[in-house]
């Protein structure tokens, strides 16, 4: 059995699957809200969702395209499309609605979306492992 991969298919709660979607729509507002932070913006709310929203509808399409729900903490099924859904998804509507996208941000989306998005499911993964030895 591949490490990696989590329950099949057909093993698979609703409970998880939202557990998994929640957890992602937390980790990309939080994604949002740490960049604005950063770069001190007004609006903290409105302008965390405002920030957010591209990258969400990017992750939403990876769900869809992956079909995650049926592994929803799997780390090749669902983590890394949901991770390269929200981040292509989210730069091509951000270039089409006249937000920022430069070469630094995209590195910095690159890899926080990765840690945040792949990173639970990694450290699930793990401790699942952990567990059964």
């Amino acid at each position: 059995m591949n490490p990696l991969k989590t329950k099949p298919a057909t093993s698979v709660s609703a409970r998880t699957v939202m557990a998994a979607a929640a957890a992602d729509i937390i980790l990309i507002l939080a994604f949002a809200a740490i960049g604005r932070d950063a770069h001190h913006r007004e609006e903290p709310v409105l302008g965390v969702l405002l920030t957010a929203w591209p990258f969400l509808a990017g992750a939403a399409v990876g769900w869809m395209a992956a079909r995650a729900w049926r592994s929803p903490l799997s780390v090749l099924r669902a983590g890394v499309p949901v991770w390269l859904g929200s981040l292509i998804g989210g730069m091509v509507l951000r270039a089409l609605t006249a937000q920022t996208v430069v070469i630094p941000f995209i590195i910095v989306a690159t890899l926080a979306l990765a840690v945040f998005l792949v990173g639970y499911r990694l450290l699930f993964v793990g401790l699942a492992r952990f567990r059964r030895s």
